[in-house]
């Protein structure tokens, strides 16, 4: 594997009972790239997610972390990288500080204090610190998670709607932010979102993919320009009703 490659997905298929839940998909990521997983819900990007975060075991196919099998040096690949999910929510019962400590120590973060506090303000909810987690809102819930996915200095980053939740001015700091991070660090990040200014903005790749196959990949606006859509939104729109592309009226 090239040491630019930093994931690699090989003909990954989950299947549960009759359902194929994942079928067949393989695609790269590149180190400092931005790649868009998109998808209808139910097409199969969730069970992607969590067969490269080890959660769950393909029932085949191959997946390859920092040129290492998942499976057989998990320990090793996941302490260099993180995930953020809309629908894992951190013990609700815990101050924002306390939940942070405890994953910086489980990371084994250095300089835990300083690191915590810098990424706090970064997404603006340093005044939360004492703050009871469950007594967040949902867009103050999502940055406590997006800081949380930093706090080990990740190398590849999965984002499960990052956004979700969030005023448009946070939503655009947030991008922003991100973008900072793969310029300074190199950060690559595997990203899905439903909405699709940020995959306009934030990626720059996508991988479409429908009932979990791969249907459309590349450049956002290659993409659409390729498809003939007006936008990626009526390209999501076309493919989650039809679960496939076409061009003016002809099945590509």
């Amino acid at each position: 594997m090239s040491s630019d490659v930093i994931l690699r997905v090989d003909e990954l298929t989950k299947v549960f009972g009759d359902l194929v839940a994942v079928d067949r998909l393989s695609f790269s990521l590149s180190r400092g790239e931005i790649v868009g997983l998109l998808g209808a819900n139910g097409a199969g990007k969730t069970t992607a997610l969590h067969m490269i975060l080890g959660v769950l075991r393909p029932t085949s196919g191959r997946i390859e972390i920092f040129g290492r099998d998942l499976h057989r040096h998990r320990i090793e690949v996941l302490s260099r990288m993180n995930f953020s999910s809309v629908d894992v929510n951190l013990p609700a019962n815990l101050r924002v500080w306390q939940n942070l400590w405890i994953f910086a120590k489980l990371y084994g973060v250095q300089d835990t204090w300083s690191r915590m506090d810098r990424l706090l303000e970064l997404l603006e909810i340093g005044h939360l610190r004492n703050a009871i987690t469950g007594h967040l809102s949902s867009g103050e819930q999502t940055r406590l998670n997006l800081c949380k996915a930093l706090l080990n200095d990740p190398e590849l980053l999965l984002l499960d709607e990052p956004t979700s939740s969030l005023d448009p001015d946070i939503a655009d700091k947030v991008r922003k932010l991100l973008r900072r991070i793969q310029r300074e660090r190199g950060l690559s990040i595997l990203y899905t979102s439903h909405n699709m200014r940020d995959i306009e903005e934030v990626c720059d790749r996508i991988l479409f993919i429908h009932r979990g196959r791969l249907i459309a990949e590349g450049p956002p606006q290659r993409v659409i320009q390729q498809f003939r859509h007006r936008n990626l939104e009526e390209l999501f729109i076309h493919i989650a009703r039809h679960g496939e592309v076409v061009v003016r009226g002809d099945e590509v």
